[in-house]
């Protein structure tokens, strides 16, 4: 696989020296079991597969490439390169500018935008709208876009389906900027609707089975749908393709269930397989998470922007069985509190958190978090417990074990 020129502030040489560990010993990343390392009293437990993935490694070498090949011009980026904070900041702190919020409510006055300007497409992509007006100002949209090549494999499977006739079901969330670019390009062929969850595959199904009132949908579907949407035609012939940081069962859990819908209600042919669009670096993180669950951990601690999807669907398989505190950097973690995001509010909450008492800790982030910040948090907690032994010799005892 490729290899990435990334920044030296986002390398790691505690976490990434375990990457690198267990690669060697695993080559085909066929091993989805956890590293347990035993530092003085604590067990700290790593998922196989954690941090940047091929998409936001490959999107941070563009930005940062855009950066240093144009000194002395403006460069723009049209919103978040990816949900990391540190990301971002880095970036602003080199003089990026940013255009878009993650709402995709513009933060300038485009019409100050040249020819000459730099401008970096973000890691989710962005809508044929936004590429047309940024290209009738005379910008170029593809020299630096950072699209992940992930996304357009489900952009390039949308159009191969749209031509014949499906119409694209797209589970994500209908505000995030990976959807509103996915559900751009799919309405070039043909029609598309977003759906949340399974509430909205069921409510959704409804329609298709003809058992709702086909004037009802633009309501139940409003800004989810292509403007147009015939709930009694458009649902005859469907495929159903993802946001790829959703969670990865349930976007297999929705397409089955619309497959039997349809193929019930209107037959052979009905349904389009899509199965290969889901993202490999989605899938191997979650199922990784999924394998911490066995591990006794009392804990788990799960660091990543607080509106990074990947990272959230991570937390929620955590919270399944473990105590998980979603935080963003080793700030979060004080003496006695923690900082963290409740994951059924979605709001920031402050818990008590006393890390004399941890006995076995997960510790996992995702796909779009540095390295470092790993470090930063195993190294807060331990200053915190205050053990008598380093990482270093805690590492080297674990790789020879």
């Amino acid at each position: 696989m490729k290899k990435f020129d990334i920044p030296e502030q986002f390398k790691s040489s505690f976490t990434g020296q375990i990457k690198m560990w267990r690669r060697s010993q695993d080559p085909r990343k066929k091993d989805f079991s956890p590293s347990v390392i035993p530092v003085g009293d604590l067990r700290l437990v790593f998922p196989r597969h954690m941090g940047f993935c091929y998409g936001v490694e490959n999107a941070i070498e563009i930005a940062f490439k855009a950066v240093n090949e144009n000194p002395g011009k403006r460069v723009f980026l049209l919103g978040e390169m990816i949900h990391n904070p540190a990301v971002n900041e880095d970036l602003k702190s080199l003089g990026v500018t940013f255009i878009m919020d993650t709402a995709g409510n513009r933060l300038m006055d485009w019409n100050t935008l040249t020819s000459e300007d730099i401008v970096i497409t973000p890691a989710f992509g962005t809508t044929l709208e936004i590429e047309s007006q940024l290209s009738a100002l005379g910008v170029d949209v593809k020299k630096y876009n950072t699209t992940c090549p992930f996304v357009e494999k489900v952009w390039k499977r949308s159009d191969e389906i749209g031509v014949e006739g499906y119409t694209i079901i797209i589970h994500g969330k209908y505000k995030h900027e990976e959807t509103r670019a996915t559900f751009s390009h799919a309405n070039v062929k043909t029609k598309s609707v977003v759906v949340r969850d399974m509430k909205e595959a069921r409510l959704l199904a409804d329609y298709i089975e003809g058992k709702r009132e086909v004037a009802e949908f633009n309501q139940d579907f409003a800004g989810k749908c292509t403007e147009g949407f015939d709930a009694a035609q458009d649902l005859k012939r469907i495929g159903v393709v993802n946001q790829t940081t959703m969670l990865a069962t349930e976007t297999e859990e929705i397409a089955q269930f619309l497959k039997q819908i349809v193929l019930n209600t209107h037959g052979e042919g009905s349904f389009a397989e899509t199965r290969d669009t889901l993202c490999y670096a989605t899938n191997d993180n979650q199922d990784a998470a999924m394998e911490l669950l066995n591990t006794g951990a009392d804990t788990a601690i799960v660091i990543g922007g607080h509106n990074s999807s990947n990272t959230y669907q991570l937390a929620t398989i955590l919270s399944q069985k473990i105590n998980t505190f979603f935080v963003e950097s080793a700030s979060a973690i004080g003496e006695g509190v923690i900082e963290h995001l409740d994951l059924r509010t979605l709001q920031k909450t402050q818990s008590t958190f006393d890390a004399q008492t941890l006995r076995t800790l997960v510790v996992a982030s995702g796909a779009s978090c540095p390295d470092t910040l790993v470090d930063q948090v195993v190294g807060k907690i331990l200053s915190l417990k205050n053990v008598d032994i380093t990482l270093a010799e805690a590492l080297k005892n674990w790789m020879q074990a």
